[in-house]
């Protein structure tokens, strides 16, 4: 599922397959797997054990471009994946039929900065493809620099958290959705030391929505500690 907003034509919240794999024959065999059971968009990360090449890369979603029939996002998170898309490469992936948008990694404090990249990148893809941002400290940023939409951890659980931001940059009130972004600083804190999926993963166990031990080993969830912070910092906020 996208964590979040999403930045497809489709409805907010859609529900997608995340589909990378270090084999494309099992990239294709999930990304099948998510067009059979209605998925309404694919999330395609390019991962792999030996680090790949930009050649290689575009093999990739080519050969799932003229496989499916489901739009495609493009996971660029080189934190995750180690590889480094160029705006080139994203501009020959972005041509190839299915893809409708393209997730981009956390962008920079500088506004002015953000928003150079941004407008690099667009003027690289076709106007129908969206640039979603992803890292939720930047989502603001990158809204208010022309991102089409928001790929967001917090949304998964807080939708109207998320949606009180998208709508202030909508209504052109750039000041409101600084000051709602800086609201959260707290939990943009905890991200960024915790994990978002970890902090995630513990705010629904602490709202009973799942147990504690939900996240895939070897990845663990929050103890002690670290889970009476989240608590701390979700009740300041109004979310517990």
């Amino acid at each position: 599922m996208f964590n979040g907003l999403s930045a497809f034509p489709l409805t907010p919240l859609s529900e997608a397959g995340i589909i990378g794999a270090l084999r494309t024959r099992d990239v294709l065999a999930l990304a099948l797997d998510a067009e059979d059971a209605g998925a309404a968009g694919l999330l395609l990360a390019p991962v792999s054990y030996q680090p790949l090449k930009d050649h290689e890369v575009q093999a990739l979603f080519e050969t799932v471009c003229a496989a499916v029939r489901t739009p495609i996002c493009v996971y660029d998170n080189p934190g995750t994946t180690h590889f480094r898309f160029t705006d080139a490469l994203h501009g020959r992936i972005a041509a190839l039929p299915n893809i409708g948008s393209i997730k981009i990694p956390r962008l920079a404090d500088d506004p002015v900065e953000v928003a150079a990249r941004v407008a690099a990148l667009r003027a690289c893809v076709p106007a129908h493809v969206t640039l979603g941002v992803s890292g939720d400290t930047s989502a603001v940023r990158g809204l208010l620099a022309g991102c089409d939409g928001w790929y967001s951890v917090t949304a998964g659980l807080f939708p109207e958290v998320a949606l009180q931001i998208v709508r202030a940059v909508g209504n052109g009130d750039a000041e409101g959705a600084l000051a709602l972004s800086t609201r959260l600083e707290p939990l943009w804190s905890l991200y960024d030391r915790f994990g978002g999926i970890r902090v995630m993963a513990c705010a629904a166990a602490l709202l009973e929505l799942c147990g504690e031990d939900c996240l895939p080993l070897p990845l663990q969830g929050l103890r002690g500690g670290e889970r009476e912070e989240v608590a701390a910092v979700l009740g300041g906020l109004g979310l517990l």
